[in-house]
């Protein structure tokens, strides 16, 4: 029997993210209640990025790994050292996928099963 006051999870990421896959797969089979939010699609309001970068999981958000990130020239790499906002509501493609939040705050960033378990 399903807990009435589940958690309502908001992933945010690409839908063809391998990583964004993974974690729908793991919360659909285990009937967690979420909503997915292509960010490549629907894109990222200024606030809601905004409130991710001032939140204790800010310097997770940016994905130096990323192949966008490869792609960017120096100057672009040093301007995100001191406002990170533009560059990544103009390329999202450079944050970190799956963002797990609850509505609200961040919970996670990338998927992790383990770090989720506390919230289903």
């Amino acid at each position: 029997m399903l807990n009435e006051y589940r958690i309502h999870l908001h992933l945010y990421g690409i839908r063809n993210c391998d990583s964004c896959r993974s974690a729908m797969k793991w919360l659909e089979t285990r009937n967690v209640p979420h909503t997915f939010h292509d960010f490549r699609e629907e894109g990222l309001s200024a606030d809601l990025l905004r409130g991710w970068l001032a939140s204790a999981h800010a310097e997770y958000l940016l994905n130096r790994r990323s192949t966008s990130w490869r792609q960017l020239s120096e100057t672009q790499k040093q301007e995100v050292q001191t406002d990170p906002l533009p560059l990544l509501l103009a390329n999202p493609t450079l944050i970190k996928r799956p963002v797990i939040t609850d509505g609200e705050k961040i919970l996670d960033i990338g998927f992790s099963p383990s770090s989720l378990d506390d919230y289903i």
